[in-house]
C-alpha cells in the first residue's frame, strides 16, 4: 500500500527553468538560453560603473532628447523574453526605438526584440556573453550589439547582417567614439573607466 504523501511527492513535477530563475536568491542574476539556466553574481564596481556611465551618456540624448534625437527607450538590465519564459536574457543595457515599442511593458517581461544591446564583460561572464548571448541576439534579429570590457578598456560595436554580426569597430582607452546606432553623439571612453 502506497503512503499518500509518498505518492504525491512522486507526482510533483520539477520546477520549470523560469520558476528556478525566478526563485534565485537576491544578488544572483539568471538567464535562460539553449535550454539551460545560467547564473552569475551581481557585477563588480568597474563593471557597474562602465554600464551606468554608458547608459547615462546614451539615455539623455536618445531617450530624453537632450542634445540628441530622442525616440528611444534605454533600459538597464531588462528581462528579455525572446520565447516567453524559455529564452530569457538580461543584457546590461538595451535600447528600443519608440516607434517599435511605443510603451514600456507593464510587467517585468520585455517581449519586443530590442534594437540594441550592450554587454559589459567580466572574466566570469565573457565566455557566456560572447559564445552564448551574442549568437542568441543575432538569431532573434537584435539590430546592434556592443561589448564593453572595463578590464581591457575596449568597446566593440557590431551590426546584425543576416543572422550574424558584422564588426563596426573596436575602440580603446580614451577614444572618442561615434558608432551606430548612437552615432549622433560622441562617447568618451575614458569616462567609462574612471
Amino acid at each position: 500500500m502506497l503512503d499518500f504523501h509518498e505518492d504525491s511527492a512522486q507526482l510533483r513535477t520539477p520546477p520549470s527553468l523560469y520558476e528556478q530563475l525566478y526563485a534565485l536568491p537576491e544578488g544572483v542574476r539568471g538567464e535562460i538560453f539553449n535550454g539551460r539556466l545560467y547564473t552569475q553574481p551581481r557585477p563588480t564596481g568597474p563593471h557597474a560603473l562602465a554600464s551606468s556611465r554608458l547608459g547615462t551618456d546614451i539615455e539623455g540624448p536618445y531617450s530624453r532628447g537632450r542634445g540628441g534625437p530622442g525616440g528611444w527607450w534605454i533600459i538597464d538590465e531588462p528581462e528579455l523574453h525572446f520565447i516567453r519564459d524559455r529564452e530569457v536574457a538580461v543584457p546590461d543595457l538595451a535600447g528600443w526605438r519608440k516607434m517599435r515599442m511605443p510603451r514600456l511593458p507593464e510587467g517585468h517581461r520585455f517581449e519586443v526584440v530590442p534594437d540594441w544591446v550592450c554587454e559589459v564583460l567580466s572574466p566570469s561572464t565573457e565566455d557566456i556573453d560572447r559564445g552564448e548571448k551574442m549568437p542568441l541576439y543575432a538569431s532573434y534579429a537584435v539590430g546592434h550589439a556592443w561589448l564593453v570590457d572595463p578590464e581591457s578598456r575596449t568597446l566593440e560595436a557590431y551590426a546584425a547582417t543576416h543572422g550574424s554580426w558584422r564588426l563596426l569597430g573596436i575602440f580603446r582607452g580614451d577614444d572618442q567614439v561615434r558608432v551606430a546606432p548612437f552615432d549622433t553623439i560622441v562617447i568618451h571612453l575614458a569616462d567609462l573607466w574612471a
